[in-house]
């Protein structure tokens, strides 16, 4: 390959790395210029040129995005908008309901209930949201117990996922690998939910880290007992069956 071309392939891959890593630094830095808010439901986070909603679309926010508030105007027809920064070249008019603030009062209530509202990994990505920013609501022992058992309950679909994609195929490793390297499980762990397996069941488990996380924190939460319970009965799953021998009958 002529030296030349390499040098400037080389260049195009440090620009692609470094624009790429710039990307994900402004996703997960919060823009300045207001107060903090994040993108909850993203069905309503269109950024618009005008508080209007069928004003000019800029782009639609995505969940978990990180936006400034700097001022809030309600229009003709009673709908709130939010004037925010998404990044420094970034602004426009957001529906107020789309978004909430760990600095504004009732919004870790608001987003419970749209939490509670919610399933499967909608509601495990939204959980995670209100425990990454509302770090002293009263609501967050609630929050742990129902990410809990939304992930236990999740692992069910899961594991009938895994064993349908492994019927009737050659296992080169151990089968207990495939389960636990399984694609689906992807998305859970980059919310930080993680599962176990049992091979006398076949069946993956949540591994209960909300409900320890729970114990420590708010060991006399209303939710602390549901919480125990959720814990023994995950560690009675994984004990192995107890074989129960009759005696011979003597003649």
């Amino acid at each position: 390959m002529c030296p030349h071309k390499l040098t400037v392939q080389l260049c195009l891959f440090l620009t692609l790395l470094v624009a790429h890593a710039s990307a994900l630094g402004q996703q997960r830095k919060a823009p300045t210029g207001g107060r903090v808010a994040i993108v909850v439901d993203e069905r309503l986070a269109a950024l618009r040129s005008t508080p209007e909603l069928n004003g000019h679309l800029v782009r639609r926010l995505g969940r978990g995005r990180l936006v400034a508030i700097r001022s809030v105007k309600t229009n003709r027809d009673g709908i709130t908008f939010f004037f925010v920064n998404v990044t420094t070249r970034t602004r426009g008019w957001i529906q107020r309901e789309s978004v909430v603030s760990p600095s504004r009062w009732g919004d870790d209530a608001r987003l419970f209930r749209l939490i509670q509202q919610s399933h499967d990994f909608d509601r495990i990505t939204r959980a995670r949201i209100f425990l990454d920013r509302f770090r002293r609501s009263p609501l967050r022992s609630a929050v742990l117990l129902l990410l809990g058992d939304t992930a236990e309950s999740i692992s069910a679909k899961l594991s009938a996922t895994a064993t349908r994609k492994l019927a009737n195929t050659a296992l080169e490793a151990p089968e207990y690998t495939y389960y636990l390297n399984h694609p689906a499980l992807d998305r859970y762990n980059r919310q930080g939910i993680h599962f176990t397996f049992n091979p006398t069941t076949k069946r993956l488990h949540y591994d209960g880290a909300a409900y320890r996380l729970l114990l420590r924190h708010h060991p006399n939460s209303p939710e602390a007992a549901a919480a125990r319970r959720r814990l023994l009965d995950l560690s009675n799953l994984h004990k192995p069956p107890t074989i129960l021998y009759s005696q011979p009958q003597k003649r």
